[in-house]
């Protein structure tokens, strides 16, 4: 008479009858004292009950670490938000039409902490027709700056507009933001022509990446936008 030869017992049918009985520590309890394991933090055996304390200590520590990390993003978004609205404030309270880009741009220079800022608009109204924030823009600028439907963020590939900043060979990364006219009809849709762009521009190659958010220089552009709109 033959027999059928038993399929060994692999970890996977321990771990599977372990997890459908329960019980099972239950009725042996002293085995539980007697399992080691390999502590995480070297080669050292430790019981059952210490490696389930180190594992709670761990998880503790990642939520403690998320935390710090949304406190962290929670601050930062509360001085974002205080610059935003100085730099708002500052261009309310501007009185000079004409003087409104340049301080505009040391203004975002300023509350940002943007090493250079430079701005160039067009179709303006006659009388500003002559200032240099008007005058150097090319076909090429406008056109570049109608295609943008969200700010560039990258390396400084010698674009033309990084010849209107002061140090344009100190420039590494660069965020250009379209300006573009805006409705007062919330239901309007978004202007596909430009009214101008700003650089924003940083010697440090990581400030502005292809990788980082924009929501905050969006916002930069669409109040720069409406408030350069008193020059059109």
């Amino acid at each position: 008479m033959t027999t059928t030869p038993m399929n060994p017992i692999t970890e996977d049918d321990i771990a599977n009858f372990l997890v459908n009985t329960p019980d099972f520590f239950v009725r042996h309890a002293e085995v539980l004292s007697t399992i080691r394991m390999t502590s995480p933090h070297g080669n050292r055996a430790v019981s059952l009950q210490e490696r389930q304390a180190e594992m709670l200590r761990e998880k503790i520590r990642a939520l403690e670490m998320r935390i710090m990390e949304m406190i962290r993003h929670g601050n930062e978004n509360d001085v974002l938000s205080q610059r935003m609205y100085q730099w708002a404030q500052n261009l309310l309270l501007s009185h000079n039409p004409s003087n409104l880009p340049m301080e505009l741009a040391q203004s975002i220079e300023r509350q940002f902490l943007v090493p250079q800022v430079a701005l160039k608009i067009w179709n303006v109204a006659k009388a500003y027709e002559m200032e240099p924030y008007v005058l150097g823009a090319t076909e090429e600028d406008q056109k570049w700056a109608d295609s943008l439907v969200t700010p560039y963020c990258g390396a400084n590939s010698n674009f033309n507009c990084v010849k209107w900043l002061a140090h344009p060979s100190e420039v590494q990364s660069i965020a250009c933001i379209p300006l573009k006219p805006l409705s007062t009809d919330p239901d309007a849709p978004v202007a596909t022509q430009s009214m101008g762009l700003m650089i924003l521009a940083s010697p440090d190659p990581q400030r502005y990446h292809a990788t980082m958010g924009t929501d905050l220089l969006e916002r930069i552009g669409l109040i720069a936008s409406a408030a350069l709109s008193r020059l059109r």
